[in-house]
């Protein structure tokens, strides 16, 4: 980017939020600690607090992601402004505009639900907040595609198409952004990626936490909205596009679309919604509500490469684990050569992507057992990142989940 593109000040609704504390205030400090970040950081929230209080809340945040060097946080917190109000009153942004000061190109992220988002853009327009400024705006973007549509009229009424970043903050994860290079960087995988080869695809979303206080906001999303029709659906894209002719965004949004526009629409059959139990007791949550806590959804792509091939998709909290985990699961031998070769006598082959808590990519092959009879068992040669990729076969120690709607 050009220097005199490159914006001068960083401005965050949201500030005292739960994306803020989790992903926010951890981004920036990393920033910091490796000399890309030095204008000033503007949190903006309505919650009474004050500059000391978001330094805190920000210090505790960077401390629960990880080590804190006093230096680093130091030039962290020295960077950080507040601006306490309502996103409806204009004097709060007449507030910002005195806290931008000499910023000539301010860059807004809207880390808020989708029902502030108009409000927010039509206060930055009319207090020359959003004067040469850029916007971020966070998922999910609208509820449907109507609100959507209407969403992204306010943004185009304000700001200029290229100014304006719809993003998923989990595409910015290391492990997602591998599965686009593993695919694409390695040569093995073309010949066997297509139906001929590929019996399903399980995408696992888990938390073993609840709503956590949340309770008012994921009423207005419930998990199809919240990780489904985003999180997942952006990693069922990486798995299942075409080959972009480069790197380009552009030329990887257009792959991407592909997809979408060849999934078939959802039958009743296909989802399965449930709540988890104390769901009605939490804070903010209407006890006859019926937003769904976990979801279970089958889709089907209608495309050369996927004709067939069921693609399961579930996110759930209060589950038994958290864990983020891709499972390509491939189809028997064409022939049984050997009696625990295919299921059910045998696991199928598989690759495994996993996301989090940690990030590996293993694949899963059977291995002849010593001795005279053609048994097996089924062994993974995994690259886990914790150990700098470095490559081991193991026993496979836990059963790989499968899932039938």
């Amino acid at each position: 980017m050009n220097n005199a593109l490159e914006s001068d000040a960083f401005v965050f609704f949201g500030a005292t939020g739960d994306l803020a504390y989790k992903k926010i205030f951890p981004a920036l400090y990393a920033m910091v600690h490796r000399g890309e970040l030095s204008i000033p950081i503007i949190g903006i929230a309505r919650a009474g607090w004050t500059l000391e209080q978001l330094r805190d809340r920000a210090r505790q945040s960077v401390e629960a992601a990880g080590d804190v060097e006093p230096q680093c946080f130091a030039k962290l917190s020295a960077l950080l402004h507040y601006v306490d109000g309502d996103y409806a009153n204009p004097d709060t942004y007449a507030l910002l505009k005195r806290e931008l000061g000499f910023a000539a190109r301010p860059i807004h992220y809207l880390a808020i639900p989708p029902s502030l988002f108009a409000s927010v853009v039509q206060g930055l327009a009319k207090s020359g907040c959003a004067d040469n400024a850029r916007v971020i705006v966070e998922k999910p973007f609208g509820r449907d595609l109507a609100s959507a549509r209407e969403l992204n009229a306010v943004a185009r009424a304000v700001f200029p198409e290229d100014a304006i970043f719809r993003i998923d903050h989990f595409l910015g994860k290391e492990a997602i952004m591998n599965i686009l290079y593993f695919r694409f960087a390695n040569s093995f995988l073309e010949p066997i990626w297509n139906r001929n080869y590929v019996g399903s695809v399980q995408i696992t979303l888990a938390e073993q936490f609840g709503v956590n206080g949340r309770g008012a906001f994921y009423e207005t999303t419930g998990c199809l909205r919240d990780v489904i029709q985003n999180h997942l659906f952006q990693i069922v894209a990486l798995l299942a596009m075409e080959p972009p002719v480069t790197r380009d965004f552009g030329a990887v949004h257009t792959e991407k679309a592909k997809v979408f526009d060849a999934m078939r629409p959802l039958q009743p059959s296909d989802l399965v919604r449930g709540q988890y139990a104390g769901y009605h007791e939490e804070s903010g949550v209407a006890r006859d509500s019926d937003v769904e806590t976990f979801c279970a959804v089958r889709l089907c792509i209608d495309s050369w490469r996927w004709e067939g091939v069921p693609w399961y998709l579930r996110s759930g909290k209060c589950l038994p684990e958290t864990a983020a985990e891709v499972l390509v699961e491939l189809k028997p031998p064409p022939a049984q050569l050997f009696a625990d070769s295919a299921p059910p006598a045998g696991r199928a082959n598989y690759l495994r992507f996993r996301l989090s808590p940690d990030a590996a990519v293993a694949l899963a092959a059977r291995v002849k057992r010593p001795g005279k009879d053609f048994v097996g068992d089924q062994r993974e040669l995994e690259a886990d990142a914790r150990a700098g990729w470095a490559c081991p076969v193991r026993a496979v120690e836990r059963e790989v989940p499968r899932l039938r709607l």
